[in-house]
């Protein structure tokens, strides 16, 4: 017979801690939600309103050749990727917001920087999810940029909204992964 193996050492075993978000994280991603999601849906009533019906209303040329209003809307994603399928993108932004408020709720969301991009994130989420839901699928865009010939698919606030959470994201990634690699070196 075999003697029952020992059983682990418990200072090798790692600690698994409940950290949840303080009051200042609650406090920072409420905010960036609540007025990001107004501020985009408020942007997009505003320029809707005043510029008339897609196709029908006049562009407003902020800088002539460069940045212009015109409203459009858009069955799909970024760049206009999977049009017409709206149940698949309200699905696919109702799993984002929950899995995005488990993993905050659970304190897996640490540092400021990281708590700001999901706040920006969750308002992107929630401006684009609004207008699927309330608007027959179609999402509103105002923004539109030209550069030479070049023409930038036309977007909205959410979408920037949603460009900063995932450029926080990379740039928390990058440094992160610099000092990392500083303080192993200094060791």
């Amino acid at each position: 017979m075999n003697p029952a193996p020992a059983p682990p050492n418990q200072a090798n075993i790692p600690k698994r801690r409940f950290h949840p978000p303080d009051s200042a994280a609650w406090l920072l991603w409420g905010a960036l939600v609540l007025v990001g999601t107004l501020a985009d849906l408020w942007t997009k009533q505003a320029v809707f309103n005043w510029l008339g019906p897609v196709g029908r209303g006049p562009i407003y040329r902020v800088i002539p050749g460069f940045f212009h209003l015109v409203p459009c809307l858009n069955s799909g994603a970024a760049f206009s990727i999977l049009q017409g399928q709206r149940f698949y993108l309200i699905s696919v932004s109702i799993l984002a917001l929950l899995i995005i408020l488990t993993a905050f709720s659970l304190g897996k969301i640490q540092g400021r920087i990281l708590q700001t991009s999901i706040g920006c994130i969750t308002a992107g989420i929630l401006g684009n999810l609004y207008d699927r839901i309330f608007h027959q699928g179609f999402v509103l865009d105002f923004l539109d940029f030209h550069i030479c010939e070049y023409h930038w698919p036309t977007f909205n606030l959410a979408d920037t909204l949603l460009c900063i959470g995932a450029g926080l994201i990379l740039l928390t990634g990058i440094t992160s992964g610099a000092s990392e690699k500083h303080t192993r070196q200094q060791k």
